[in-house]
């Protein structure tokens, strides 16, 4: 009986830790439709073109205790790009840009945040793109974290940053300079685990 009360005890100890861990880890609710990554770009110098990526997953990790320990894993499905222009999408999608059959995910895997306070900070990390990883920093805003009327526990974020896209391997060299670069925008909210 004393085995056996011990083994329990032990187990039940073991858990608390876990549980602890788990209730800061959120995933990214994109079934509800509650996440975009969308993006801008400058067109000839006229206008903008405005697109989004419709398929994607990932999860963060938010302690508003110690905010310096977040951090936030995405994966972009490609060819789910959007602009509402299904002939321009195909164009971006070719070997002409994205070489989406060739390069079909993009991700985004943190390695640091440095928060400036009032639910702010500066993620960092390595975002890949058509085969080519690089370093980028996004300013991030915490937008709100509670429980929803459902008994959910969300907490919700955005940021953006700008990309050059020859650091990428997309050759914007015969377009105007003002199309050399693509602002990234990011808004999303998480389901805490």
């Amino acid at each position: 009986m004393l085995k056996k009360t011990a083994l329990a005890t032990l187990a039940a100890a073991s858990l608390i830790p876990l549980s602890q861990a788990q209730a800061a880890d959120y995933v990214i609710d994109t079934e509800g439709q509650h996440a975009f990554v969308q993006f801008k770009i400058n067109h000839l110098g006229y206008s903008y073109i405005l697109g989004n990526f419709e398929r994607f997953e990932g999860e963060f990790h938010y302690d508003a205790d110690a905010p310096e320990a977040s951090s936030v894993a995405m994966e972009v499905q490609v060819n789910s790009l959007n602009t509402n222009h299904a002939e321009r999408d195909r164009h971006f999608l070719s070997d002409d840009f994205l070489s989406a059959d060739s390069y079909p995910t993009a991700t985004f895997v943190s390695t640091g945040f440095e928060p400036n306070g009032e639910g702010e900070g500066v993620l960092s990390g390595e975002l890949t793109l058509k085969g080519q990883t690089q370093d980028i920093e996004m300013p991030v805003t915490l937008m709100g974290e509670g429980e929803d009327p459902w008994g959910n526990y969300r907490a919700g974020f955005e940021g953006s940053t700008t990309l050059t896209l020859a650091d990428y391997g997309i050759d914007m060299s015969a377009f105007p300079e003002a199309m050399q670069e693509l602002e990234l925008y990011v808004t999303f909210e998480g389901i805490r685990q």
